[in-house]
């Protein structure tokens, strides 16, 4: 995932619209704090093994997930820095402080 200083609005918008989803930030709060099969999240979220595979998917297709073949099983993990870029802009958003103003009012 590029860095936030490289990411253009719509770069921006797609990492926050794979956190859009519900379930999908479930299954990636979920790999936050450890690898996992199909099986567990299924487990975990309650979700269709159908479903949880559909949003590995787009997950494993943007890049923000790894899936490691293991015999039978894939276990899934955050790919390093995953959301890192999107959750560095979150810090200016939140805060409570007025923004300075750094332009000159507009001539009429």
């Amino acid at each position: 995932m590029p860095t936030t200083a490289h990411l253009t609005a719509t770069e921006l918008a797609a990492e926050f619209a794979l956190l859009s989803d519900p379930l999908r930030l479930q299954i990636v709060l979920a790999l936050a704090q450890e690898q996992l099969c199909t099986c567990h999240l299924v487990d975990i979220t309650g979700a269709k093994q159908t479903t949880i595979s559909h949003h590995l998917k787009q997950l494993r297709t943007a890049g923000a997930v790894v899936g490691e073949a293991e015999g039978r099983f894939t276990w899934y993990r955050l790919a390093p820095g995953a959301f890192a870029a999107s959750s560095g802009v979150l810090p200016g958003l939140a805060a409570f402080e007025t923004p300075p103003r750094l332009r000159l009012a507009c001539s009429d």
